[in-house]
């Protein structure tokens, strides 16, 4: 079933991602998390999200506003760097919060699913409380919000929500605002995976290349068709739905039962 999900997941989101606030990473990562423990989860969403984001800046490269990267992505890198190292620790830690059975089974509550499951909530919520939608800061707050964006980004994956919300107010076109927002996100990708890479247990990316080329493929046939799509376009509905989904997910996984 996860040959099926996984891609068309990417493939909706990878759409999402040129017209919305949603990110393919706020989307994917719980929908791997049906299939695989947390931690890898988040290294295999972190792969499909850096190779489609890099075949997104061959779209876009020419709009991309390199001041704004600058200023944004180094303290971003930064603090991906410091944001995947928690997660390698947190990842290692046997710290088991509480268990509980339920129909003769154990269920284990651990502090890594908890944090995680915590996170996937309060991004999901930027997307549909009024309040975390019009977030927004001034361009002075751009070491800040790179520093923030990067450090989530690092830790989980959840870097759009945040990123957003500092470049909206900078007056970018849309083009520009997606293709900036892009470059970042590359740089903050390539930051995490140096990290995963060192303690990330690669025969997991064997065990499961199939799924993953799927997933990347259908995620550059999302970025295409994005692209063509770029206008504003209300979206209420699915966003409801997938958040919906989200924090489901994001509960199931505090629990112990993902």
């Amino acid at each position: 079933m996860s040959f099926i999900i996984i891609p068309l997941t990417a493939l909706i989101a990878s759409i999402l991602t040129f017209f919305s606030g949603f990110g393919l990473g706020t989307i994917l990562l719980p929908v791997f998390t049906i299939y695989y423990p947390a931690p890898i989860a988040v290294g295999l969403t972190a792969i499909v999200h850096f190779l489609n984001n890099a075949f997104k800046i061959g779209l876009v490269y020419k709009h991309i506003n390199w001041k704004v990267v600058l200023k944004f992505g180094i303290p971003s890198l930064i603090a991906a760097l410091l944001g995947a190292l928690v997660l390698e620790r947190l990842s290692e830690s046997t710290l088991h919060l509480y268990a509980y059975q339920l129909n003769n089974h154990t269920f284990q509550i651990t502090l890594f699913n908890v944090l995680i499951g915590t996170l996937i909530i309060f991004f999901s919520l930027f997307e549909i409380i009024p309040y975390f939608k019009n977030l927004s800061f001034n361009e002075s707050k751009l070491t800040v919000g790179g520093l923030l964006s990067g450090f989530f980004g690092g830790l989980s994956g959840h870097q759009g929500a945040l990123r957003s919300a500092f470049l909206v107010r900078l007056n970018l076109s849309k083009e520009t605002f997606v293709s900036t927002g892009t470059a970042i996100a590359c740089i903050v990708d390539v930051g995490r995976m140096s990290i995963y890479a060192m303690t990330f247990n690669f025969t997991h990316v064997q065990n499961n290349s199939t799924v993953i080329l799927m997933a990347v493929a259908a995620a550059f046939s999302g970025a295409l068709i994005g692209n063509k799509l770029l206008k504003k376009t209300t979206l209420g509905f699915l966003k409801w739905f997938v958040t919906i989904f989200m924090f489901s997910i994001a509960l199931l996984m505090i629990l112990g039962i993902l």
